[in-house]
């Protein structure tokens, strides 16, 4: 455990100098959250610096039963310190802070704050800037952490895979893996940033839809969301960058370095993720538009493109109240956002590559049907898929579905309607943000009770840690080793 610790309190200590930056937008914007960030700063620079001073004795190589725990306590201690800023200046309850920086660095976006146009810049920018630490440590928790534990959606497709995903323990090679990706990450989030400028935004708004969109975190400096602007050049904008965003960031990386769009026409996850989103927006549009529920297609068009893909992507932000469409229009996004986005992407849900293989099971299962002898393998793009693998799907799919049940009975339990206590896990887990009923796009989860918010904030943290990681951790067997 000493060990643990140890790896613990240089994360703590450089998320602390983060909050410099927010600090320093406070000064320069004379908001009144200045004080709020100088208190922030020295405590969780002051925790980390006693933890490795404490600690550093006890220091060793980890190893993967160590790495469950590193994550887990990285993800769970880390929004702890994020509320210190939240708690501080807008005297907000922990639970309240606690889950509004939990979905924050999960990506979720969902929010239970209310004026956000009201709040100072540097709290706006604090939590634009947890999307995006989150995104960057998602991607680098999917494409080079998990693989080795086992549980990540790339270590079932291990063709497909960089070298450090094929190492049988934590390596320096990891920091190569994540500079790079780092790299890729921040240039992507500069193109989006600049764009949105061009296309209509203050740089402060453009820094932080930048921020949300390529971590698919879905936080809006504006109660309205993308609403406020009403611009059909600032959604066209996020719409694409938040498509790159479900995309896999390791492809993206092995297309600069091989400066090929081979790499990227490769990518059977991608490939099958565009064509979904573009059957998907067709289907909604045409039934939205036979309804009657905007005017003309072209409207029906434009808001069926950004609020689908915004949250079929699991980015989360809305440009209308897409609540309010005919129930089968948004209860088909809440689905999408389970699937769509790819592996060693910002996204969330059960993933494409996931989805992929149990179809290709399913397929394999009805062919034995009528050929019982015959030997079947389940392929993708060319590989065979082990056994092993494709049983970890399985059990992956079945805990999945058994967390939204248990936590959607959860919220039942309490007293929230059917509808809200559904859409509200699956966004959740799913970590897409907007529900639907009281948790809709027009509202926000404010209106939970404190039990209510923390069984979102457990769904929350099981989506980004793709539940097995959670989960082993709870297990008696886990503590007995």
């Amino acid at each position: 455990m000493i060990g643990v610790l140890y790896a613990l309190s240089p994360i703590i200590l450089i998320f602390g100098l983060v909050m410099l930056v927010p600090l320093g937008v406070s000064w320069r914007y004379q908001d009144a959250a200045l004080n709020a960030y100088d208190e922030a700063v020295v405590i969780t620079i002051g925790v980390g610096a006693l933890l490795w001073l404490f600690t550093r004795a006890g220091r060793r190589d980890l190893k993967t039963h160590d790495g469950f725990l590193i994550v887990v306590l990285t993800w769970t201690l880390l929004p702890a310190f994020a509320t210190l800023p939240l708690m501080f200046h807008l005297d907000t309850s922990f639970t309240d802070a606690y889950f509004e920086t939990v979905s924050g660095m999960t990506t979720t976006g969902a929010s239970v704050y209310s004026g956000l146009d009201l709040l100072p810049p540097s709290i706006n920018l604090w939590r634009h800037l947890l999307n995006w630490i989150g995104g960057m440590g998602i991607i680098v928790l999917a494409v080079a952490i998990l693989p080795l534990l086992g549980v990540g959606g790339r270590s079932m497709f291990k063709a497909e895979t960089p070298g450090p995903m094929k190492d049988s323990k934590l390596t320096p090679r990891i920091a190569q893996t994540a500079k790079a990706l780092w790299l890729v990450y921040a240039g992507i989030t500069l193109a989006c940033a600049v764009a949105l400028h061009l296309a209509g935004m203050s740089w402060f708004d453009a820094v932080c839809h930048a921020f949300s969109a390529l971590s698919l975190g879905g936080f809006s400096t504006h109660d309205a969301s993308i609403g406020f602007f009403n611009s059909v050049p600032i959604e066209v904008v996020l719409t694409v960058f938040q498509v790159i965003a479900a995309g896999n960031f390791t492809t993206y990386f092995l297309m600069v370095r091989g400066v090929s769009l081979r790499t990227w026409l490769a990518d059977v996850e991608m490939m099958h993720m565009l064509t979904l989103l573009a059957l998907s927006v067709l289907g909604v549009t045409a039934f939205l538009w036979y309804q009657g529920v905007y005017p003309d297609a072209l409207t029906t068009l434009r808001h069926v493109s950004f609020n689908l893909i915004t949250i079929a992507t699991d980015c989360g932000y809305a440009s209308t109240d897409f609540g309010q469409w005919p129930i089968f229009a948004p209860m088909w996004m809440l689905f999408l956002s389970s699937i769509l986005a790819c592996s060693g992407s910002t996204g969330g849900g059960v993933k494409m590559i996931r989805t992929l293989i149990l179809a290709k099971q399913a397929s394999r299962e009805l062919s034995r049907l009528l050929h019982p002898n015959a030997l079947m393998p389940v392929k993708l793009g060319g590989q065979v898929i082990e056994n092993k693998v494709v049983f970890s799907v399985l059990a992956f799919i079945f805990l999945y579905f058994m967390t939204v049940v248990t936590l959607t009975f959860a919220l039942l339990a309490s007293g929230l309607d059917f509808i809200s206590a559904f859409s509200a896990i699956i966004a959740c887990i799913n970590n897409a943000g907007p529900g639907l009923g009281v948790v809709g796009p027009a509202n926000n989860y404010g209106a939970l009770t404190d039990f209510q918010t923390w069984v979102c904030t457990v769904a929350m943290l099981a989506g980004r840690l793709e539940v097995f990681t959670l989960l082993v951790v709870l297990t008696p067997a886990f503590w007995r080793r």
